[in-house]
């Protein structure tokens, strides 16, 4: 699925040929030449995931992973760092702060795309154009279908969204307002009861193939979505962990 990637890199024509390779992939690519650049794109979208290069005017790569891995709003996003450093200890670095990959410079568009992709795969799947499969219940990104059980599902554009998610993310419970951030983007100001409706609907999409019940409702904290049908099937005898 396109996402969009900030490509943080003080060498302009470095920067050019980063985002023209990204975007020919499908990227959204944001730019920034700075971390006070990288800071206020930041504020205006939240990237899937960053591209940031070691040595910057006045803050370093480093530094600014510090700072984005101790904000909640930005301690989850995957970072690949883009550096000329060969030494070993300057790659444990740039890990031990936060780094999820290392691309060494000079390096070519298909090795930055590879590694792009497997951050995101690893990192943020529901970024992904993996096709998801549990339990019977099928979701293609790249084909935008869903199937329970070998029958095809009608889902709106927000309700694939969000069904993307769980599947991704199972076993995990989340609140509304972190489904809001994730789903809708967190610029988005919406009642925390609309992630509701939009549960509801999914629900009922998935209620002829038996799928409804992978969708737990835990009072008090969110939702999570079940792996398996079996863990579903403990509960379908409790009414209070499915009511709203």
């Amino acid at each position: 699925m396109n996402c969009t990637i900030l490509v943080v890199e003080d060498e302009l024509v470095t920067q050019k040929l980063i985002a023209v390779n990204l975007e020919r992939a499908g990227h959204q690519v944001v730019r920034a030449a700075s971390v006070a650049e990288a800071k206020a794109a930041i504020k205006e979208v939240l990237p899937a995931l960053i591209l940031l290069d070691w040595v910057l005017p006045g803050v370093t790569g480093v530094s600014f992973i510090k700072q984005l891995r101790t904000d909640q709003r930005t301690r989850d996003i995957p970072i690949i760092m883009l550096t000329s450093r060969l030494q070993e200890t300057d790659k444990i670095t740039g890990l031990e702060v936060g780094a999820d990959d290392y691309i060494t410079k000079p390096f070519s568009p298909g090795e930055m795309l590879a590694r792009v992709k497997a951050v995101i795969r690893r990192r943020a799947p529901q970024h992904s154009d993996d096709i998801v499969e549990i339990a019977g219940l099928r979701l293609d990104p790249v084909a935008y279908r869903i199937t329970g059980n070998s029958k095809k599902i009608e889902l709106g554009a927000i309700e694939f969204r969000l069904l993307h998610f769980f599947m991704t993310h199972p076993d995990r419970v989340y609140s509304r307002s972190q489904l809001l951030d994730e789903v809708w983007g967190d610029h988005v100001f919406v009642d925390d009861r609309t992630v509701d409706v939009h549960i509801r609907q999914i629900r009922q999409a998935l209620q002829p193939s038996g799928h409804d019940e992978m969708i737990e409702t835990l009072r008090g904290l969110g939702y999570r979505f079940l792996p398996g049908l079996e863990a579903a099937e403990l509960l379908a005898d409790i009414p209070s962990q499915r009511s709203f």
